[in-house]
């Protein structure tokens, strides 16, 4: 069964991902004010094609809506996502000029 949950420090942290307990895959982020930004996203290799990365995804998206927050997709996984869904992701997604 897979579970996911946010670990900040100070600003930097992670979501993690875990299956059966193991770290299946994380996204790197960080938190300064009200802007979330996220960096990366890994899955581990024999969790590929399994969706891991979509469920990461909807972990910060949800993480970002319940603390009021605003994404800055660096992420290219990420910033690919909101770009092809937009409608989904327009109320979190920070549009810097």
């Amino acid at each position: 069964m897979e579970t996911t949950k946010v670990v900040l420090g100070n600003v930097r942290g992670e979501i993690q991902l875990f299956s059966d307990d193991s770290k299946a895959g994380k996204m790197d982020i960080s938190v300064i004010g009200k802007k979330l930004t996220v960096y990366h996203t890994e899955v581990n290799e024999e969790y590929s094609g399994k969706g891991f990365a979509k469920i990461l995804l909807d972990k910060l998206v949800s993480y970002a809506r319940e603390n009021d927050l605003k994404i800055v997709p660096l992420c290219p996984y990420v910033h690919a996502q909101f770009k092809k869904n937009p409608e989904l992701y327009n109320d979190v997604w920070l549009k810097e000029e």
